[in-house]
């Protein structure tokens, strides 16, 4: 017996896949999964990484490979860089996902790419918008490193881009 499956089934499959650098948030909510096509046993699955570079890259196309083949499917997984990853492009789940995890969601982007200069940071662990910028690169190329003055705990932030 064959089973037909839709691009929901698809959609929901990929979102099972942990952001390789951040596992408690999936590519398909950081908004990394951009289209899925389906044609006959072939899946298309259209991404832009978080940076040109990314390093964690392979690993999610071979992650996404590896879900597709799982449901039957033949894997096509295509990389666009154009137009570039935006946070906008995170849902609102997810951004709550990662303040609980201690790493505060990164605010509306400005249209324009990433600045230096210091945006008005909420720690999430307190709450506090007393907070400073230890580091303007954290531990990858999206994140800074802050620390609160209310309760003097070092987080990350994600940068708005």
């Amino acid at each position: 017996m064959t089973v037909m499956l839709g691009e929901d089934a698809i959609w929901n499959a990929l979102s099972t896949i942990a952001d390789p650098e951040i596992p408690v948030v999936n590519i398909v909510e950081m908004g990394i999964v951009r289209e899925v096509h389906l044609d006959g046993d072939t899946v298309t699955v259209t991404m832009t990484p978080t940076f040109s570079g990314c390093p964690a890259l392979h690993v999610m196309r071979d992650d996404i490979s590896r879900t597709v083949r799982s449901l039957g499917l033949s894997p096509r997984v295509e990389t666009v860089l154009s137009p570039p990853w935006s946070t906008d492009w995170i849902t609102s789940e997810a951004k709550g996902k990662l303040e609980k995890y201690g790493i505060a969601p990164p605010a509306p982007a400005s249209g324009t790419l990433i600045t230096l200069d210091e945006d008005l940071v909420r720690c999430p662990k307190c709450g506090s918008f007393d907070t400073t910028v230890k580091n303007t690169f954290g531990p990858t190329l999206c994140k800074t490193i802050h620390v609160c003055n209310a309760c003097k705990e070092p987080f990350e932030a994600f940068k708005s881009l």
